[in-house]
C-alpha cells in the first residue's frame, strides 16, 4: 500500500484555512498515485483546542467541514483527525476520531480510545472513550486504525503502563495487516528518540508495517516537532519526516528503504532549533512582524535576542537596553557588541530618572523603613513600563527572558521583567543557557564572549551577584532538575546533594512562587516538565516544608 503522509501545521479554529490544507495535501496524494493520505490527530481543528469543544456551535462547524472534505475524496482514500459526536444517556457523547473518506462519503470511524489525563494532556474532560477498535478493509489490506495515545500503551515496551487496554494488540488479534497512527505528540527534547524504539519494540513484536503521522508547528506554548515515523514489518524505522516543518512524503509498505538509526541531534542543536520555531509559530499566529526585547547585557536576554532574530529576521528586532546607577559600563557595551553581530535596531533610555522620582514621591509613605527588595523592584517595574510602552505604541511582540531556574525560584519581578507575550526561554535551566549560546558560537563569535564570561547579575544594587542569595547554577540546577522533573522528594534529593538545609530552602523557594509562575507569560516547552498547565501545584499549601 502506498500512503502518503501529510506532517502539517493546523491552526486552532481555522477550520476553513485547515481544510484547504487538507484537500490539498489530499490531492496531491492523488496525483502522486497512492493509495491512502493521512493526516494527523484532530487536523480539522487545530490540537489542543481546549474548551473550544465545549461549543456547540465549533462541533457543527467541524462535522460540517468533514462532510465536505468526505465528498471531495475519490477511490483515493483521506484519513484525518476530527470530532464525532453520539449521545446517549451518560457521559459527553464526544469522541477524538479518526476519519476515513472514499468515494465520496465518510466510510469509516475509529474512535480514541486512550484519552491522557497527565502532563499537559485533559482528554478526558471533553472526550469519552471509545467502546470498541475495529480493522477496515480497503484496497486488500485490513486497516489498523489508532490516535496518539492508543499506540502508546505497549506491554512488550513499558515496565509500567498508564491503562489496562491495548487498543493497538487488539487491532492485531482481529488481524489488522497495516497499522496507521495519527497524532500530535508535543515535543520535549528526548521524546523522539523514545518514539522510536517504542515504536520499533512494537512493529517488531507485531510485524506489521507502520505510518505514524505527527503534527508540526506551535499551539502557544506546546511544540510539535513532526518528524513523522513509517516502519517495515522488521521493526525497522526506514522514513523520517522533516523536523520542526511540515512535510510530505510516500511510504510503500512493499518498498524497501535504508534503515535510519539517527534521529535527534545534541540538546543544544534540538532544543535551539524547537525554541525558534515556536516563536516563529507563535507570533505568524498571533499576528506579530515584529519582536522586542529589554537586553541587559546578560547571557539570557542575549540568548532570547538572538532566538528572535531567527525567528523574526533581524531587520524586525529591536531592543532596548535601560542602564541604572547601578548598571555595569559592560552591560551597555556588551549588549551593543551583540546589536552590532546581529545587525538589529536598539534604543537606550535610562530608568534613572524615573526611578529617583517614584522612590521621592513614596517617601512620605514609606517612612523610616530601610531600603530592601522594594526598591530593586520599582527599577524592574520601570524597565516593564518601558518595554510595555513600546510594545503598545509600535505593535511589538515583547519576549520575556527569564530562565526557568529564576522562574522556579522566582528570581524575577511580576509586572517587571516578567512582562512580556511569551517566555521564550523558561523552560531552559540556566545551565543549559550557557551550553546553547556556547552551540551559537561554535563556529564565530555572535554571542560576545564578555557576556558568556561574566557572573550573572540583576544589577539592581551596588556589587550585585545572582550567588548572593542563589548556590551555584550548576548545584541550584540539578537540585531543581530532580525535584520539577524527577518528581524526587527532599530527603532523595538532600542524600544526593549532600546539603539537606540547602535543599529545603530550594524547595522552599519553588514553592512559594507559585503565585508568580500562575501570572507569567507561557512558556516555550521543551523539556518533559515545563511550568504552566503540565505542572498544577497549589499557590497556597503547607506540604512537606519544615
Amino acid at each position: 500500500m502506498k500512503i502518503a503522509l501529510c506532517q502539517f501545521n493546523p491552526i486552532i479554529g481555522d477550520l476553513e484555512g485547515n481544510k484547504e490544507k487538507i484537500l490539498d495535501g489530499y490531492l496531491k496524494g492523488v496525483k502522486d498515485g497512492v493509495d491512502l493520505v493521512m493526516f494527523p490527530e484532530l487536523a480539522i481543528c487545530g490540537y489542543p483546542p481546549q474548551d473550544l469543544i465545549e461549543k456547540q456551535e465549533f462541533r457543527d462547524a467541524i462535522n460540517k467541514a468533514s462532510g465536505e472534505l468526505a465528498q471531495n475524496t475519490g477511490k483515493v482514500g483521506l484519513l484525518f483527525g476530527s470530532i464525532v459526536e453520539e449521545f446517549d444517556s451518560i457521559g459527553t457523547g464526544i469522541y477524538n476520531a479518526a476519519i476515513l473518506c472514499y468515494d465520496g462519503e465518510l466510510k469509516f470511524v475509529q474512535k480514541k480510545t486512550l484519552l491522557p489525563n497527565y502532563d499537559v494532556f485533559d482528554e478526558e474532560r471533553y472526550f469519552e472513550s471509545a467502546k470498541e477498535v475495529k480493522v477496515h478493509q480497503f484496497k486488500g489490506e485490513k486497516l489498523g486504525i489508532s490516535i496518539c495515545e492508543d499506540i502508546w500503551n505497549d506491554a512488550d515496551y513499558w515496565k509500567h503502563r498508564r491503562y489496562e487496554v491495548d487498543p493497538v494488540q487488539r487491532l492485531v488479534d482481529k488481524g489488522a495487516s497495516v497499522l496507521l497512527n495519527i497524532s500530535a505528540s508535543p515535543y520535549g527534547y528526548g521524546r523522539r528518540v523514545e518514539r522510536l524504539e517504542m515504536l520499533s519494540k512494537l512493529t517488531l513484536t507485531d510485524k506489521l508495517p507502520l505510518a505514524y503521522c505527527c503534527c508540526a508547528g506551535a499551539q502557544t506554548d506546546l511544540i510539535f516537532d513532526g518528524a513523522s515515523m513509517c516502519y517495515n514489518a522488521s521493526g525497522e524505522l526506514v522514513m523520517l519526516g522533516k523536523k520542526f516543518a511540515e512535510d510530505y512524503f510516500v511510504f510503500d509498505t512493499c518498498q524497501e528503504y535504508p534503515v535510519i538509526n539517527e534521529v535527534e541531534g545534541t540538546f543544544e542543536e534540538e532544543v535551539l532549533e524547537a525554541l525558534i520555531y515556536g516563536l516563529k509559530d507563535y507570533a505568524s499566529k498571533s499576528g506579530f512582524k515584529k519582536a522586542l526585547v529589554g537586553l541587559s547585557g546578560g547571557i539570557d536576554s542575549a540568548l532570547v535576542t538572538y532566538i528572535a532574530a531567527e525567528a523574526f529576521g533581524a531587520e524586525n528586532v529591536h531592543v532596548i537596553m535601560m542602564p541604572s546607577k547601578f548598571s555595569s559600563g559592560g552591560s551597555v557595551s556588551d549588549s551593543e557588541k551583540l546589536i552590532s553581530n546581529l545587525g538589529i535596531s536598539s534604543s537606550n533610555v535610562s530608568i534613572q530618572p524615573v526611578v529617583d522620582s517614584v522612590i521621592e514621591q513614596l517617601k512620605p509613605l514609606f517612612g523610616d523603613k530601610p531600603e530592601d527588595v522594594t526598591e530593586e523592584n520599582i527599577q524592574a517595574r520601570v524597565r516593564g513600563l518601558y518595554l510595555m510602552a513600546l510594545s503598545n505604541k509600535f505593535n511589538y511582540m515583547l519576549c520575556t527572558t527569564g530562565n526557568k531556574s529564576e522562574v522556579a525560584v522566582g528570581y524575577a519581578t511580576l509586572y517587571g521583567d516578567m512582562c512580556g507575550a511569551l517566555a521564550v526561554i523558561a523552560d531552559v535551566y540556566k545551565t543549559q543557557v550557557y551550553d546553547i549560546c556556547r552551540y551559537i558560537n561554535r563556529e564565530k563569535e555572535i554571542i560576545p564572549g564578555e557576556i558568556i564570561e561574566k557572573a550573572p547579575s540583576a544589577e539592581l544594587r551596588p556589587d550585585q551577584k545572582d550567588q548572593d542569595s542563589l548556590p551555584s547554577y550548576e548545584v541550584l540546577d540539578q537540585i531543581l532538575r530532580m525535584y520539577l522533573e524527577e518528581y524526587k522528594e527532599s530527603k532523595e534529593i538532600s542524600k544526593i546533594v549532600g546539603d539537606e538545609e540547602l535543599v529545603l530552602s530550594i524547595l522552599k523557594m519553588v514553592d512559594r512562587n507559585e503565585f508568580k509562575r500562575k501570572q507569567a507569560a507561557p512558556a516555550l516547552r521543551v523539556s518533559t516538565k515545563a511550568f504552566g498547565y503540565g505542572r498544577r501545584f497549589p499557590i497556597v499549601q503547607k506540604w512537606n516544608r519544615k
